[in-house]
């Protein structure tokens, strides 16, 4: 898939972005280009084990895995995720489980912790979930029902977790459970973080969720599953607040993934209106078509700029949470729109099994609910525009 360099141009980024940028085009379109697209469980485990290894062995995990006293870089995260969208959306995922799932441990994990997980995943050598979402508390994490209770030197932890990216091929999961209730003022006083090994006894995979763009998915169950002290992940009770720090890095790189598909989807929409014929021209010759194309690419330039305003702001230093979600809002819906779009360029043909359209049209529609819905971005565009004066 041809990439348009023309954004990298734009005053976000720095020579190494650039260079980046570059440097994973003609990785990807060497190791990715012919890699199946499976349906498939087993398979999908298979190939998602397979691209942690390929982006780990390749440097780019690196990216995503905060180095002693180093900050992450939004920018590089966010041009990876878009690059690599564009070409293969479960190598997206992998590389972007891998950062969600150890990022709790960058920003609060001991020594020790750092030492054992994160130089592992950076190299792909171990797999990271993170488990925050409950069968009852989606959205609405205050209302988490996982409990950790302290015995002795332990902590014994009972509850499930659900729609857990990497369920069931994870080494390891970054998990969020109450160690004390929460208040009428501070619901999500309380919870406090884990990293729980997927071998620890009490702790199972107990349901596989296949989903229409297949990826790596799961409902966990713990019961009387046993941590010691030294599990936890930062201070007891701050949980919610490491929850949120640790998204906040990659909320903004969700939007860079809808953008990748976006202008994939832009990119085989132009092939098919310059090639396909259409009342005895090119349907690119049919003023309704240079419309629906040029509105698709204005959606794509807008996004892109939400997107990269957010990761030069967070690089700066500042904080985003406005910008965050406007860019997850407009790239994810803008996305569905542009690739329902190129879907309809394409005739009959675009609703066939195996064409890029359509695995596009179901890649991309969870990412407009994942990490925080549309209308849960919405909300907090609303509540931030109101705290200003």
């Amino acid at each position: 898939m041809s990439h348009a360099p023309q954004h990298l141009m734009w005053p976000f980024f720095e020579p190494h972005h650039r260079e980046l940028a570059a440097e994973l085009q003609r990785w990807s379109a060497a190791q990715l280009q012919q890699l199946p697209h499976p349906t498939a469980l087993a398979e999908v485990d298979a190939l998602c084990r397979d691209l942690v290894r390929r982006l780990g062995a390749a440097g780019w995990l690196r990216h995503v895995v905060a180095q002693p006293g180093q900050a992450i870089d939004t920018r590089a995260i966010c041009l990876l995720r878009e690059g690599l969208a564009q070409h293969h959306g479960l190598a997206d995922f992998a590389l972007a489980m891998q950062g969600l799932g150890s990022g709790a441990i960058s920003l609060e994990g001991s020594a020790e912790q750092r030492q054992r997980y994160l130089e592992p995943v950076a190299r792909g050598e171990l797999i990271a979930g993170f488990a925050l979402s409950e069968p009852q508390a989606g959205s609405d994490v205050a209302a988490m029902s996982t409990v950790a209770r302290q015995q002795g030197g332990d902590y014994v932890l009972d509850g499930e977790k659900t729609w857990i990216s990497n369920g069931g091929i994870a080494d390891f999961y970054v998990l969020f459970a109450r160690t004390a209730a929460g208040t009428a003022q501070r619901p999500s006083q309380g919870i406090s973080a884990f990293v729980v090994d997927a071998n620890t006894p009490g702790f199972e995979v107990a349901e596989r969720i296949e989903v229409m763009a297949p990826h790596p998915l799961a409902r966990l169950r713990l019961q009387g599953c046993r941590l010691p002290a030294s599990a936890m992940l930062g201070v007891p009770g701050e949980g919610f607040k490491l929850a949120m720090r640790t998204l906040d890095v990659f909320r903004t790189s969700v939007a860079a993934a809808a953008l990748g598909f976006a202008r994939c989807a832009l990119q085989v929409g132009l092939e098919q209106a310059r090639s396909r014929a259409m009342f005895g021209a090119r349907l690119a010759d049919l003023p309704l078509a240079q419309a629906r194309l040029a509105d698709m690419a204005c959606k794509v330039d807008a996004s892109a700029l939400l997107v990269y305003r957010a990761a030069w702001a967070r690089d700066q230093g500042q904080r985003i949470t406005m910008e965050a979600a406007m860019a997850k809002l407009q790239a994810t819906e803008d996305a569905q729109l542009v690739i329902d779009a190129a879907l309809q360029l394409h005739g009959g043909r675009g609703v066939r099994c195996g064409e890029v359209v359509e695995r596009l049209y179901r890649e991309i529609r969870a990412l407009r609910i994942y990490e925080g819905a549309s209308e849960v971005q919405q909300l907090i565009i609303g509540r931030e525009l109101l705290k200003k004066e």
